[in-house]
């Protein structure tokens, strides 16, 4: 301890960021021990406010060491002082109560487990050795065990189990590292582990072990985890991959895997050293890997370059990887299509038919997680999917929102999630999926309900997208309704430009940025179906400047699960009615003509049933049909994108793209003629379908880079934002970027919010705060 200074003075200290249930008041009272100050330090509304007295230099030293040595968990966005007047308090440094009501929350993201309590549970002499809910401040579960606040272990999932004299004596001890961690528990007082089968439990000394041996007799077991069930079997085993899609019926999506740690990623996959990090972090997210090496089973990702790793985020997880010994596909334990089950009772009723046995603990999952999604590109981590370890983290806004009246944002249809604004923060909540599916869409409700109590969330305004179909705009206006608020419609793809703006920190009043905004389907300004935009615009509003030549959707949703309807109208489009003659013999002709063509062509002709719209993913859908890739239908949204992406990869350094045609008038409009006439070329003279995916990308690029460069000259504007779902291909997302700098323009890309509609809603809150109170 440092000899007390003959010159202590005060300074009361405000720290803002994530830093409540993270371990941040244990932090402050040892680095004031350590330097011999007095004073205290509490929790309250805006942060933690800590009183320290002590002299000037070990006064600024304790303010450095505050950030430098932070807790793993801690995010500090501002430290500020003022001096304090009057003598030195005579106590010791302490941790005081917190401040009242005005107390925030305390909920940060679920985080894997560190490596301390990794430590404990590998030490035989550790009283945790082999326990498979080990965690302390720093790792464990949060989101997904909260029902309300204040954030302490009665209102938590924890409160079914006491906790024992040795793990209390832990909680209570600010010098401990289980110090106020509300999960803490151990073999004696904490959750457990069973097993069971069809018909019961299954009689076993060790729950864990017994399943591991099953999962390498080739059997499938649901392992109930922080956020929810999976439905886990040897990666390497092509006969219980096989059996687990037919079960699942999951016939080609991708499958997600784990693997015991780095080396075992690296056997099969390219880790960079970016990407590595994003394994290795506290949301062990997972990451989007290039294969490489050995081979799995075949059908984890059929027509696919890419395997989606992630790292053992549990003690159980780490202990099941070393049992086993090898990679395990580790999917949503779910029907396609439905919400992953968390309920023990629900898994049992849901995933009879599936599983073959279960791995059950008696710790409640009282808010699902779906496991994050994350790929590096040459721009930085990109966030595909938010969830586990990442909501409900708050987004730092820029300091013109802090005075914004609340708001809540409800998001979309797909990829829903919602978002609540505030204090200058944004609150958007983790992936909760497809609201047409019943039970998603009553999860979104509770959940809705759940960030409103955490948050003391009392929207006065919200937000909606303009899509009056939507039944998350019909929840909306329901809600505002019921509590009086004030509604704000907003055009979907002005929520994808903003939330890219806001992602990226543009204040209002100097974020007038262009738009490119490529996706599947969002109700235009207009009344159309938009979906390939280059938009003029601000928090405040937009122009439309261009757009992809509308193409009609024959059949309106149908169009969206099969790609041969896209292909015939954008060839009727392209060619007009006698378009058949362009397609040259052979089995994409044969296809075509296999189909009731003249019953579609007559919808075009007609608009029966057969809306325009300017669809970027659309257009992906016709390219890849006519490759002969998912001609007949898509399995999930993206997959024929996805395939084309595929193909395309190994040629992008050796071609060169196919011209498109650009118009010259003032709102642009780009369109596909001679990028049809050359692909069919291309497919009568044999070219391999690679070669011509590559050239679609690349004309794409090019013309799309054209076309932004030059509606930003005409309109004085050197910046652009990419955004929306179709992003999400790594070539385009990357040459755009790649392209678009070398004419000059500055790039925002999307990092921690995604650019698909899991991150609408941030734009929508945005948008809608800066129509209201002060920002409006």
């Amino acid at each position: 301890m440092n000899p007390e200074p003959p010159d202590r003075t005060g300074r009361r200290i405000r720290v803002r960021g994530l830093v409540q249930g993270v371990g941040f008041r244990p932090h402050v009272w040892r680095l004031a021990q350590d330097r011999g100050l007095s004073g205290s330090v509490r929790n309250d509304g805006g942060g933690v406010e800590i009183d320290a007295w002590g002299g000037e230099a070990l006064l600024d030293a304790f303010l450095a060491e505050l950030c430098e040595k932070a807790p793993p968990l801690a995010r500090i966005d501002s430290v500020s002082w003022s001096g304090l007047a009057g003598p030195a308090p005579d106590a010791a440094f302490e941790i005081a109560e917190s401040a009242g009501g005005a107390v925030s929350t305390g909920v940060v993201p679920d985080a894997a487990v560190c490596p301390a309590c990794l430590a404990d549970v590998s030490d035989p002499d550790n009283r945790r050795f082999g326990y498979a809910f080990t965690n302390c401040t720093h790792c464990g579960p949060r989101l997904s065990i909260v029902r309300a606040i204040p954030y302490d272990r009665a209102n938590t999932s924890m409160d079914a189990f006491p906790m024992c004299d040795d793990c209390r004596s832990e909680y209570e001890d600010p010098a401990d590292r289980r110090f106020h961690a509300q999960p803490n528990a151990c073999p004696e007082c904490g959750p457990r582990l069973w097993l069971e089968d069809r018909t019961g439990p299954v009689a076993c000394k060790a729950p864990l072990e017994e399943a591991a041996r099953r999962i390498k007799a080739g059997q499938i077991v649901a392992v109930k985890g922080i956020g929810g069930f999976h439905l886990a079997c040897d990666a390497r085993n092509e006969k219980a991959v096989a059996e687990l899609r037919l079960r699942k019926r999951r016939r080609v999506k991708p499958l997600a895997l784990m693997a015991a740690d780095l080396a075992g990623i690296r056997a099969y996959c390219r880790v960079s050293p970016e990407e590595q990090t994003a394994l290795s972090s506290p949301a062990a997210p997972i990451v989007l890997l290039r294969m490489d090496g050995k081979h799995l089973a075949p059908s984890l990702v059929p027509g696919q370059d890419q395997l989606g790793f992630m790292l053992p985020y549990t003690p159980l997880h780490h202990q099941l990887l070393k049992e086993t010994g090898g990679p395990l596909v580790f999917t949503s334990g779910n029907l396609s299509d439905e919400p992953q089950a968390t309920a023990n009772d629900d898994a049992r009723t849901r995933l009879t038919g599936i599983a073959d046995l279960w791995l059950m603990h008696d710790r409640d999952i009282v808010n699902r997680l779906d496991d994050s999604v994350v790929r590096v590109n040459t721009t930085g981590p990109q966030v595909l999917r938010r969830a586990r370890g990442f909501a409900p983290a708050p987004i730092v806004l820029p300091e013109a929102f802090a005075e914004a009246a609340p708001v809540l944002a409800m998001g979309g249809e797909l990829k829903s999630a919602f978002c609540l604004l505030k204090d200058g923060q944004a609150i958007l909540s983790q992936h909760l999926g497809d609201l047409e599916e019943a039970a998603t869409h009553a999860e979104y409700r509770k959940t809705l309900a759940l960030y409103r109590q955490l948050y003391r969330h009392e929207p006065k305004v919200i937000a909606v997208d303009q899509h009056p179909d939507y039944l998350s705009s019909q929840w909306g206006e329901a809600l505002a309704r019921e509590i009086g608020a004030r509604v704000v419609s907003v055009q979907h793809h002005h929520a994808h430009l903003a939330a890219c703006l806001a992602g990226n920190h543009l204040a209002p009043g100097e974020e007038r940025t262009l738009g490119l905004v490529l996706d599947g389907l969002g109700l235009g300004a207009d009344g159309t179906i938009w979906g390939g935009e280059i938009l003029l615009g601000d928090y405040r509003g937009f122009d439309r400047k261009g757009h992809f030549l509308p193409v009609a959707l024959p059949g309106g949703t149908r169009a969206i699960r099969e790609p041969w309807r896209n292909l015939a109208a954008h060839l009727m489009t392209a060619f007009g009615p006698a378009y058949l003659e362009q397609v040259p013999d052979g089995p994409l002709a044969a296809a075509l003509r296999a189909k009731p063509l003249p019953v579609l062509d007559k919808m075009i002709s007609s608009g029966l049933n057969a809306p325009l719209s300017s669809s970027a993913g659309r257009l992906f859908d016709a390219v890849a049909a006519a490759l002969g890739v998912c001609f007949e239908i898509q399995d999930y949204e993206g997959h024929a994108g996805m395939a084309l992406e595929c193909l395309a990869r190994p040629f992008i350094a050796s071609e060169t793209g196919y011209p498109v045609a650009l118009s010259d008038s003032e709102n642009a409009v780009i369109s596909w003629e001679p990028l049809w006439h050359n692909l069919l070329s291309d497919v009568a003279a044999g070219v391999e379908t690679g070669r011509i995916a590559a050239r679609f990308h690349l004309g794409l690029i090019r013309g799309l880079t054209d076309m932004v460069a030059a509606i930003g000259a005409s309109c004085g504007v050197g910046r652009v934002a990419l955004s929306g779902g179709v992003m999400q291909n790594q070539i385009l997302h990357e040459g755009l970027t790649r392209n678009l700098e070398k004419v000059g323009l500055e790039v925002l890309t999307h990092g921690l919010v995604p650019a698909n509609d899991g991150g609408l809603a941030l734009g929508q809150a945005v948008i809608a705060a800066s129509s209201s109170g002060p920002t409006g």
